[in-house]
């Protein structure tokens, strides 16, 4: 499928948010600041990309940062440490909730993977617990998906494997419902970057585990990425192409009989923008969801938990310690993950709003000695167009209840 010649064009403007059909190419449209840009698949794709290879499926790349951005990255955390007494007034923010959904199974076979890799837990090796590496960031990695199975349980579920085709090749990478029928990953894993071309066929697996699809196999039908990163505009990336303001992407996916989209089983998660879940000094809590293939081949979810900060120097992207690599792009990157408790004697404190993306695994470095990555932040100038372009009308849209 040609990128170019079957993409319908749409815009969404950030005043109004309003959709308007373009009949024009990708390179006659006009560009403005939270501007969308759509790729719509063919029916043939709609309903079954029978050219997704998911055997052989290779990890898609993760962009990759030079070294030298991260002596800018550190200096913001010291700054952001040493202003975390210092009040301010709260920047504007906004999230919308998720949902567990049922939990009803209806699985897929997807056939055993090329290259099975050992992946039997062995005792006490199941947790890397204050790991880090050369910029002395900590964390923890490890396996979401147990023997006892948590692909399954909310609100892991919600999270899954991203296959898609360059040419005759079939990628994976991750990402996550945040509607009923539409998933969240990063415009890398859509476009590529400045070259204004979509990638095509795209197919998410939500709790895929060891090659079985528990929840079935869903095919999109349309894909929105910013403008600005489609075209590669002056301004989006303080890397190009790797560290960017809007590394983001939503897309639509084809619902099957009744109709029923995956999130009426796997449920949902919710999203937030700007600063929400950040403190005034720029500083948070991140739980990173992925299928990097250097950890079990790529063949079981894995967490990732870190403290992560806002770095102005690099396109005000998020920053975590963390040990994924490629196969982990578009993962979320999620606010106070997993189950509310129910309070005794304590309040909960601010932004307490459960399983909340606040951004998609983007980038690591060059090297793997450093053990950071970073995502774009989600914004009211990036996540609100692409869910407005979407969901247009998200009460007569079964996918955007």
């Amino acid at each position: 499928m040609s990128s170019r010649s079957c993409c319908s064009i749409r815009v969404a403007t950030v005043l109004g948010l309003i959709l308007a059909a373009v009949a024009t190419s990708a390179q006659a449209q006009v560009i403005e600041r939270g501007a969308v840009t759509g790729y719509k698949a063919d029916q043939a794709s709609q309903a079954r990309n029978s050219t997704i290879d998911f055997v052989n499926a290779k990890p898609f790349p993760l962009p990759e940062a030079p070294e030298s951005a991260s002596v800018a990255a550190q200096q913001d955390l010291m700054n952001n440490l040493a202003n975390r007494y210092q009040s301010a007034a709260p920047t504007a923010s906004g999230h919308a909730v998720g949902r567990a959904g049922s939990g009803d199974e209806f699985p897929v076979e997807l056939g055993a993977p090329a290259v099975a890799p050992e992946i039997e837990m062995m005792e006490g090796g199941e947790v890397e617990s204050q790991q880090f590496g050369t910029l002395n960031h900590p964390f923890s990695t490890a396996r979401a998906d147990l023997n006892v199975p948590t692909n399954t349980r909310y609100p892991y579920r919600a999270s899954g494997k991203l296959f898609f085709n360059i040419g005759a090749n079939t990628y994976v990478c991750s990402a996550s419902l945040i509607k009923r029928g539409v998933i969240v990953t990063a415009a890398h894993c859509v476009a590529a970057y400045g070259k204004s071309q979509f990638y095509s066929n795209w197919t998410f697996v939500p709790g895929y585990r060891l090659g079985n699809a528990p929840y079935g196999v869903w095919a999109a039908t349309q894909a929105w990425v910013l403008t600005s990163y489609y075209v590669g505009a002056a301004g989006e990336c303080s890397v190009a192409g790797v560290i960017c303001k809007n590394d983001v992407a939503v897309i639509e996916l084809a619902p099957q009989a009744s109709p029923v989209y995956p999130g009426t089983k796997t449920g949902w998660y919710g999203y937030g923008w700007n600063n929400w879940g950040f403190t005034t000094a720029g500083l948070t809590h991140i739980n990173q969801i992925g299928y990097p293939v250097a950890l079990d081949g790529g063949l079981r979810m894995q967490r990732n938990d870190s403290q992560g900060f806002k770095s102005a120097s690099n396109s005000d992207n998020t920053i975590i310690g963390s040990l994924m690599t490629g196969g982990s792009s578009g993962g979320p990157w999620l606010n106070n993950f997993g189950y509310k408790p129910v309070l005794n004697g304590t309040t909960f404190g601010s932004y307490s709003a459960k399983n909340i993306v606040v951004g998609v695994t983007s980038w690591g470095y060059v090297s793997s000695l450093p053990k950071e990555m970073g995502a774009s932040r989600f914004t009211s100038a990036n996540i609100v167009p692409l869910i407005n372009a979407a969901c247009g009308n998200p009460v007569s849209d079964p996918r955007c209840q």
